[in-house]
């Protein structure tokens, strides 16, 4: 199946301030013991939404004016730590579909473009102005247009940067490799088939 071409993400915000905010504070290790990604997104920031019982605490992502939220903000080198993937799987899986940040540890921006989440670095000022906006409203839509690399809200907008070789690959349809290879499962079969050493 053929993948879609990201050309814009739109929904609500939620700002998760904090710089060097690492692949462990979004998914705590623990929490990693899994065969497949499923269910991981209630594990997002667990040890910083939740007390030692298990109880919620005063965060963003706990406060219901921010539940319906799919674009998070947040500040400088978001994502950086370790390389695992989970951490944008527990973005993706709690149902983030975007990340504007000033910006982002350079493997966890790949592991989110490959699944096609856009990671757009914006300016502390910028973040600043949308994270306003946001908390003044929390139902403001928030649009990313990766195409002409600028995020709108309300009347207003700012630009970003997406890095060429992402935006490239969301605008053509080709942000997923596993996709891709998927995609063309008929003609692999058909080449396998002709070699000698492959038995069907």
């Amino acid at each position: 199946m053929a993948l879609e071409k990201i050309t814009s993400v739109s929904g609500k915000g939620v700002y998760v301030p904090g710089s060097d905010i690492d692949t462990d504070r979004i998914i705590p290790a623990r929490f990693m013991k899994c065969v497949t990604f499923d269910g991981l997104g209630e594990y997002l920031f667990y040890d910083v939404r939740n007390d030692a019982e298990g109880n919620s605490k005063d965060h963003p992502l706990n406060e219901d004016r921010f539940a319906d939220a799919s674009i998070l903000l947040s500040g400088i080198n978001f994502g950086c730590g370790s390389s695992r993937e989970h951490a944008p799987q527990a973005i993706y899986r709690a149902g983030f579909r975007a990340v504007i940040a000033q910006s982002f540890a350079e493997i966890f921006f790949g592991n989110c473009a490959t699944l096609g989440v856009p990671c757009a670095v914006a300016t502390a000022e910028g973040i600043e102005k949308i994270a306003a906006a946001v908390n003044a409203d929390p139902s403001i839509e928030i649009t990313i247009d990766v195409e002409a690399k600028v995020v709108r809200y309300g009347d207003s907008e700012i630009p970003v940067d997406i890095k060429d070789s992402a935006r490239d690959a969301f605008l053509s349809a080709q942000w997923d490799p596993i996709g891709e290879l998927l995609s063309g499962e008929t003609e692999i079969t058909e080449t396998a088939s002709q070699l000698s050493y492959m038995k069907f």
